[in-house]
C-alpha cells in the first residue's frame, strides 16, 4: 500500500524518509519492504489486521479549514 502526500510533521524524521521531487513522501505497508524503499516502509503481518491512524499537532490552516485531507491508501503491484 501506498500513500503520496507532504506531511510536514514528518519533518523531524526528514532524514530517515526517501522524499518524491515534489516534497511528499511514499509510505509502504506491506510483509516485505520494495526494492529500494527499505527506508519508508512499515512492516506487516500476513493474516494480521493493521490499520493506520493520523494525529494532527499543531495542524496548519489547510487542516483547519478543510481545504486539505490526506489521500488514500492505494494498493502498489
Amino acid at each position: 500500500m501506498q500513500t503520496s502526500q507532504s506531511f510536514p510533521a514528518l519533518d523531524s524524521l526528514s532524514g530517515k524518509f526517501k522524499k518524491n521531487a515534489d516534497g511528499s513522501i511514499d509510505l509502504y505497508f506491506a510483509p516485505k519492504a520494495p526494492k529500494g524503499m527499505e527506508t519508508n516502509w512499515l512492516e506487516t503481518i500476513p493474516g494480521k489486521g493493521w490499520f493506520i491512524a493520523l494525529r494532527m499537532y499543531g495542524p496548519l490552516e489547510p487542516w483547519i479549514k478543510k481545504t486539505w485531507r490526506p489521500g488514500e491508501v492505494e494498493p502498489v503491484e
